[in-house]
């Protein structure tokens, strides 16, 4: 035996918990080829009274995105922190039940309350599931739909006209306005005279990215921009052609025109599973309405004056004093970021 000791990680269940665990690992095992997958039943960690099994930590996994799954077991860190945590949370339900915790007259209805939870959603998923599966089985009627909705919308499927370019900023909050006007003079006169333009960008443009972009940027539509600097990009007729200062609100630019693409139409085949997609989306949203308002037939009874009574109208003191106490919050909080065009 060549035992080597793993230490998993600590995981946290509650603000002041933290167990260490030690998993025994054959170092040759480290050496060999990578196993074959493992049945659900293989125990992970075990003591008298819990085990955990690789069905747990599969299950688990389950709860992760796709992409994230399937990229999951290349960290070493990552499985043994999950495999920590799930053994904190499997020992201690072990013990919480060990001693009839679910007999605790708050905690019980807890409990309760969440297995009724799990089993409505997984109700939910269910109805989904059908839905869905009820859709892709009109294949031929979906895309028949889906080709009205793209003839009948086809303004929702235009493309607008797209330019690219590279571009040099002085930035206004740096130097005043002149000055940084007087800069991009100077730059213009030297890229005419010769100079890169994309290496001027790289030496002199005071936007964050030139470093690593050289003052290039990605297609965009004339939304996207800061509205002066789009229309001087648009106004430039041929790759290229730098464009004279333009002021935007971020400062003075020189805007060269790397591409042009004129409006036009996305095709069917390009919008299609897009729409279908949409579609089926809808699908599933009405059969689950559809399935939830169904839990309200004429074999409910509603105790409306019970509900009712439920309501306690505001004290119209406490409520003018909650507003003030929001407003002055609102007062001292700090302006949402707006986004730059």
């Amino acid at each position: 035996m060549n035992p080597m000791t793993r230490t998993l990680r600590r995981a946290a269940l509650g603000a002041a918990l933290a167990l260490t665990l030690a998993l025994a690992v054959g170092t040759a095992a480290a050496q060999a080829p990578a196993p074959a997958p493992a049945d659900a039943a293989v125990v992970l960690i075990e003591s008298p009274s819990a085990v955990l099994r690789r069905s747990d930590y599969e299950l688990e996994l389950l709860r992760l995105p796709p992409d994230a799954r399937a990229s999951f077991p290349s960290s070493q860190k990552r499985i043994e922190d999950v495999v920590a945590r799930l053994w904190n949370q499997k020992a201690l339900a072990a013990r919480a039940k060990a001693g009839n915790i679910d007999a605790d007259p708050e905690l019980g209805p807890r409990i309760a309350a969440e297995v009724e939870r799990i089993y409505a959603q997984a109700q939910i998923q269910r109805i989904d599931a059908k839905a869905g599966a009820e859709f892709d089985a009109r294949g031929a009627v979906n895309e028949a739909r889906a080709r009205e909705i793209y003839l009948t919308e086809r303004k929702r499927f235009e493309l607008p006209a797209q330019a690219k370019a590279s571009h040099i900023l002085f930035d206004t909050r740096k130097h005043s306005s002149d000055e940084a006007k007087a800069l991009a003079v100077a730059a213009r006169a030297r890229i005419a005279a010769g100079g890169d333009f994309n290496a001027v960008a790289r030496e002199l443009s005071e936007d964050p990215s030139a470093g690593q972009n050289a003052g290039r940027l990605d297609w965009f539509v004339a939304t996207e921009m800061d509205p002066a600097f789009s229309a001087a990009a648009f106004a430039l007729a041929k790759e290229g052609d730098v464009s004279e200062p333009v002021q935007s609100r971020f400062g003075w630019h020189l805007i060269r025109l790397d591409g042009k693409k004129p409006a036009g139409q996305r095709s069917f085949d390009e919008v299609k599973g897009t729409i279908i997609e949409e579609m089926k989306q809808r699908y599933v949203v009405a059969q689950r309405e559809a399935a939830v308002a169904g839990l309200r037939g004429p074999e409910v009874k509603v105790n409306q004056p019970a509900i009712d009574a439920l309501y306690a109208p505001p004290n119209a003191e406490a409520a003018a004093a909650a507003r003030r106490a929001f407003d002055e919050r609102l007062k001292s909080a700090p302006p949402a970021p707006v986004a730059p065009k």
